[in-house]
């Protein structure tokens, strides 16, 4: 029997976090392994774990906009082959930065025809009045994926190696093929516009352009933080003589599992005091938190464990509400196209948020040193501070309007 109703959103929420199982594996053990094993700087390794989500942008426009034209059901499907394999011949092929990097790519390629086209698969099979929940639900179990990719990552890292992490996590993804195979398939209506004009209507379409930007400077600061979590932490434990509250392992999952609850109570939120004001003030609050860090970097140990608990909360909060209302902004027509300039800006900036850390590191006295660190979170906090300034400008044109999100207010 296909899946529908709340089976089909538990199922592609079960599927999420088994595509997200590779994730963050590059992330979580490089500081450890890669690094040391392929002699990189932080800027390289910031380029090599930014691969993902470069390819992640350069598939994206085309297979989610495909979405509105063929079953995005199969998109799902071809994508998540894709990216299961790339991981699983990860330790096979990478010999050095640019074979990682390469087949990192890759993995990321294959999960831009996994992720966004995966949201317009569940959104095709739902009605519209259960949309902004399951959205919600759907992108916070992101968070959850990503803990668990932490903690496999490095708990099989340190047990067997580097390679046996790529080979468990890389077998994640199949749990999403599982969730293909059982749903009914959906054809949509014919698409009314060619692709460049469908391209042409999200560009007009200042209220969705305002939550993609907003949705930008997210990504920006969240993978810029999940890329060098690990490492901070290794070197807050470093630096005090292993005296730290909790380890690495500890740090990034609680990091990645508290992000789930913190995505839905901000959409929550968002529904209540209005989209826009709700993530404007999470963005700021989320900012102050960043550089509070920075600050905080050679403090005491249990002073930058709190400051993280809170980062935790705050970098996330603002995700549910910004796709949400990404979604439910789109020009009918027009959505795989809106998802897919969503998912554009969202990961390039990944990539550069990754990047950009590793290189402030670099440039500012080297992973071994306090000030380093705080330039790498002050960029972090100067990229979410631009989230308000594109939700102001969506808002204040005389084009603007923003479709109903349920009972919540917009503004």
């Amino acid at each position: 029997m296909p899946l529908t109703g709340r089976r089909l959103v538990a199922a592609m929420c079960v599927g999420q976090v088994g595509n997200l199982l590779p994730h963050v594996v590059v992330q979580a053990i490089m500081a450890k392994h890669l690094i040391p094993l392929w002699g990189l700087s932080a800027s390289e390794a910031g380029m090599m774990a930014g691969a993902y989500a470069f390819g992640y942008m350069l598939a994206v426009p085309v297979l989610a906009t495909l979405s509105d034209r063929i079953d995005a059901r199969m998109i799902l499907g071809a994508g998540t082959f894709v990216s299961m394999a790339a991981v699983l011949a990860f330790p096979f092929v990478a010999q050095d930065l640019v074979t990682a990097s390469l087949m990192w790519g890759l993995a990321g390629l294959g999960f831009a025809g996994a992720y966004m086209p995966g949201l317009k698969a569940l959104t095709d099979r739902l009605d519209p009045g259960d949309a902004s929940r399951s959205v919600t639900l759907y992108t916070s179990s992101f968070s959850l994926g990503v803990a668990l990719s932490f903690l496999v990552a490095q708990v099989v890292a340190d047990r067997f190696g580097w390679r046996a992490a790529f080979l468990a996590t890389g077998l994640g993804p199949a749990a999403m093929l599982v969730a293909v195979a059982l749903m009914a398939p959906v054809v949509p209506p014919p698409a009314q516009t060619g692709l460049l004009a469908s391209l042409g209507a999200v560009f007009r379409n200042r209220p969705a352009l305002g939550y993609i930007l907003g949705y930008g400077a997210h990504c920006f600061e969240l993978y810029g933080m999940r890329t060098w979590i690990v490492a901070f932490w290794t070197f807050v434990a470093a630096s005090r003589g292993g005296s730290v509250p909790v380890g690495p392992v500890t740090i990034s999952v609680l990091f990645a599992l508290l992000s789930m609850p913190s995505s839905v109570l901000g959409n929550e939120l968002a529904l209540r005091a209005g989209r826009h004001r709700a993530i404007s003030v999470v963005q700021i609050a989320s900012a102050c938190v960043g550089l509070s860090l920075g600050l905080a970097a050679d403090a005491a140990p249990w002073v930058i464990f709190t400051l993280i608990l809170i980062y935790a909360i705050t970098i996330p909060a603002d995700s549910g509400a910004l796709t949400a209302g990404m979604a439910q902004s789109a020009t009918p027509g027009a959505k795989g196209a809106t998802m897919a300039l969503h998912s554009t800006v969202g990961f390039g900036l990944s990539a550069l948020g990754g990047w950009g850390f590793g290189v402030a590191l670099d440039v500012a006295g080297g992973p071994g040193s306090g000030r380093a660190w705080f330039a790498g979170f002050a960029l972090l906090s100067l990229g979410i501070v631009l989230g308000p300034v594109a939700l102001w400008w969506s808002r204040h044109s005389p084009s603007a309007h923003t479709a109903p999100l349920s009972k919540g207010r917009t503004t």
